[in-house]
């Protein structure tokens, strides 16, 4: 299988002329070095995009109520309704789709002025009324304490959860925050966690650092919402597309709240599923897209190394009709050239191969360091190790076609004319 003689051969080809086989490896060096670098680049893109949403449920759908459009039943165009908590149950009961239920209230914000106090403290901050099934749909950090119960939503109990930007405005660094009391519009409520964000790509209500938790039963029975509910959040069973929910909720809600079906404007939804779905679709995309760009260049490079393999066929016609007149078969002036073209190409493309990653490893860690925030469009960008051999196999199949031309036509030639040749 190792034949000295052969190597110094292939050594001894690639060396008479240095400059015109470095610049013939550089396209397949350039060629190697591009792709890797965009599919490095690309996965960074992915990775700083699909990190925002933390473990935020993708198979989300959000609902919520608007003006109906359809007068229904004898009831107007234009006609305000709201959810209420009867819905909840007959969603449970009616859509078995759905595998998270999580309704939703919300109050205060920027808009309202300091509606939070806590002594000489205040802040303008979004309430929210919830479930505990919503930390299930939008975790959150607990650095403190506890999420929302159910028994908190059974007692209407006065306990709130707040994030980190709440604790920092109403409390002292380094001061006790559970057990304490914050006054939020006018009503006394305990700490009983606190939270930081987990996710920063989508927002419900503001920057979720500076919201603060309440059970919805109370948030409902304190601020005199009575059974109205704000807007519902629920995710699919396993192997249900969140369309289906989407349709099927809708179909129950504007039963029980008599809007007309044909009423696509009454209710207002946002399916995070498709959202997500079309992002990556986005993606694949761009990854096809630097596949094909990346090995056009390295085709590139290929042809380079198949030209440049005629033309040392072609000084060296003379010497493979010697081979040839002592016996030598055309398998072994084929495996022979071919070796070198695989050779050449390989090595340029390792070199290439190499270099690029250790590039994306640099860039990571520069990123790495220099990253204050969770927040970032770009991230970890870098290949992984199916990655690098799938190119390494590229590089190994273009060299064995790079070469075949040139083999064919070095033993299409008679002996007789290739020894007259000069």
């Amino acid at each position: 299988m190792f034949d000295l003689d052969r190597w110094q051969e292939i050594i001894s080809a690639l060396k008479k002329n240095k400059m015109r086989t470095f610049l013939t490896a550089f396209g397949v060096f350039w060629g190697i070095f591009m792709l890797i670098i965009m599919l490095g680049a690309g996965n960074g893109l992915r990775n700083g995009v699909t990190s925002d949403f933390g473990d935020f449920a993708t198979n989300s759908v959000f609902m919520w109520t608007r003006s109906t459009t359809v007068p229904y039943k004898g009831l107007p165009r234009g006609r305000q309704f709201n959810f209420k908590r009867d819905d909840i149950e007959a969603l449970r009961r009616e859509v078995p789709e759905i595998a998270i239920l999580s309704p939703r209230t919300q109050g205060g914000g920027g808009q309202e002025g300091n509606n939070v106090v806590r002594g000489t403290k205040s802040g303008a901050f979004s309430v929210m009324g919830d479930y505990p099934e919503w930390n299930i749909i939008d975790p959150v950090v607990i650095t403190q304490g506890r999420f929302l119960n159910n028994a908190d939503i059974k007692d209407k109990r006065k306990v709130a959860v707040i994030g980190s930007k709440v604790q920092e405005i109403l409390f002292m660094p380094g001061e006790e925050v559970l057990g304490q009391y914050i006054q939020i519009q006018g009503i006394y409520f305990q700490v009983v966690g606190t939270f930081k964000p987990n996710s920063s790509g989508i927002n419900f209500g503001g920057d979720k650092a500076s919201n603060i938790f309440i059970p919805l039963t109370t948030f409902q029975q304190v601020y005199n919402w009575g059974d109205i509910i704000g807007w519902f959040a629920f995710t699919s069973v396993d192997g249900v597309p969140a369309s289906v929910v989407e349709e099927k909720a809708a179909a129950v809600l504007k039963k029980r709240h008599l809007v007309a079906p044909e009423d696509t404007q009454a209710l207002g939804s946002f399916n995070l599923e498709k959202q997500f779905n079309q992002m990556q679709g986005l993606f694949g995309g761009i990854n096809g897209l630097i596949w094909i760009v990346g090995i056009g260049t390295l085709i590139a490079g290929v042809i380079g190394i198949s030209n440049i393999m005629l033309v040392i066929v072609k000084e060296r016609t003379k010497e493979i009709g010697i081979q040839r007149a002592i016996g030598a078969p055309p398998s072994k002036i084929i495996s022979q050239i071919i070796t070198e073209s695989v050779v050449l190409t390989t090595f340029a493309g390792y070199v290439g191969l190499v270099i690029s990653v250790f590039l994306l490893e640099m860039l990571n860690k520069v990123l790495s360091a220099s990253q204050t925030t969770g927040q970032t469009m770009f991230k970890n960008p870098g290949i992984d190790f199916n990655m690098a051999i799938i190119a390494l196999a590229i590089l190994v199949v273009s060299g064995a076609i790079a070469g075949w031309v040139p083999a064919r036509k070095a033993v299409s030639i008679k002996p007789i004319d290739a020894l007259r040749y000069e």
